[in-house]
């Protein structure tokens, strides 16, 4: 590694050039199938044209201003989103993270709004919110807050997927205003809660006038099937947060409110220098316009299903696999031991996957991968559990 860059990732070797589609080349030439998307940002694939136009229309033009002015693109954009996930309004960033910090933010205005002095939010064990000092600490996961304490406080952990945990907080602590929950785990090794979890929490929530806040980073801009996760269990939150597919590569995240969350922000409490400029939004704006054309949604619930019956076709009776789990393309296979090799090992047979939770394989395929490419997937990613479990 450069000595001229931090050594706060560790890279492999490989060096990718350009990209199509659901495909990746090297520098040296070698050509890679994509299953993970850039972690699930990609879901439009490389280079993909209705994206790669706007980005070049709107550089000709404009490309940033700030938001001392109207921006048109951002208004669109706006309206496009609330009007699929039915919510009243939105505050772009710049990533996820950010998206997460200004919903935490409104969850201390609302608290601060009824005269709780120390307003908290209940997040999950095994959770991932980002890597910004009130996002990690938010962040259910100890690797993660190691070395960075003291963390910001005004967080109550609970196990994932257990409402009596919830209820419990309810009845004891009085300082609680807010739930910040993922409606599937990605970071935590895709974990998939109860049917009826969500739908329990927005219950809950509704009881205790707490807000319910999703982190759909990593499940909206349909990678479950659904638009955004949530609507699997026909429940509306107060406060969702998006980015990675929402540009598909281009940075942008987004904080969308309703109802009693809608008017919390008032000039001056929030706001991004780059947040929702005219070169992001344009790029975001052909993203949502070529999900909603395509219905990728529908591929991606039919995309995952084949992916799912494929692994559990090739792998459900081997020993050492604990579980084979997913909602739409988003799929996770669950050893029973540490497989982080597996990401190098399936590089250099030409296919990009992640290891995370330590022994649970993610897949994060472009939503537009084809019948053919989602059979290679199962194969490729098949063989090589069963040979490094042999």
């Amino acid at each position: 590694m450069s000595d001229t860059l931090m050594h706060n990732y560790a890279p492999l070797s490989v060096c990718f050039e350009k990209g199509t589609g659901a495909e990746l080349w090297d520098t040296k030439g070698n050509r890679y199938l994509d299953a993970l998307a850039g972690i699930a940002v990609c879901s439009l694939g490389h280079a993909h044209p209705a994206v790669s136009q706007a980005i070049c229309d709107q550089a000709g033009k404009l490309v940033h201003t700030s938001n001392l002015y109207a921006i048109e693109k951002q208004q669109q954009l706006a309206d496009k989103l609330t009007a699929l996930a039915k919510m009243d309004n939105v505050f772009f960033s710049n990533s996820g993270a950010e998206a997460n910090e200004a919903a935490i933010k409104l969850a201390r205005l609302f608290g601060h709004s009824k005269d709780i002095d120390q307003p908290a939010i209940i997040v999950m064990e095994g959770s991932f919110h980002g890597r910004t000092l009130a996002t990690l600490s938010a962040t259910g996961n100890r690797k993660i807050h190691a070395g960075f304490e003291p963390l910001v406080q005004g967080f109550v952990r609970a196990p994932y997927n257990d409402v009596e945990a919830i209820q419990s907080i309810a009845r004891n602590n009085p300082n609680v205003v807010a739930i910040l929950v993922e409606p599937i785990t990605g970071e935590g090794g895709i974990n998939i809660p109860a049917h009826d979890y969500l739908k329990q929490l927005r219950q809950i929530c509704d009881e205790n006038d707490w807000l319910l806040m999703l982190d759909e980073i990593q499940t909206g801009i349909c990678r479950t099937g659904k638009w955004f996760a949530h609507q699997h269990s026909d429940i509306t939150p107060d406060i969702m947060t998006l980015a990675k597919a929402l540009g598909n590569g281009v940075p942008i995240g987004a904080c969308l409110a309703k109802g009693k969350a809608a008017n919390l922000f008032q000039p001056g409490h929030h706001g991004s220098t780059y947040g929702g400029n005219p070169l992001v939004t344009a790029a975001a704006k052909a993203v949502i316009e070529t999900c909603e054309k395509d219905q990728l949604d529908r591929r991606a619930a039919e995309l995952g299903n084949t992916l799912l019956e494929g692994f559990k076709r090739q792998l459900d009776d081997l020993e050492g696999v604990v579980d084979i789990r997913g909602k739409g393309l988003m799929i996770g296979i669950e050893l029973d031991r540490p497989c982080a090799e597996l990401v190098k090992i399936a590089l250099d047979n030409g296919i990009l996957i992640n290891v995370t939770a330590a022994n649970v394989v993610r897949l994060l395929p472009p939503l537009i991968i084809s019948e053919q490419q989602a059979e290679q997937i199962v194969d490729t990613v098949s063989k090589l559990i069963r040979d490094f479990l042999a």
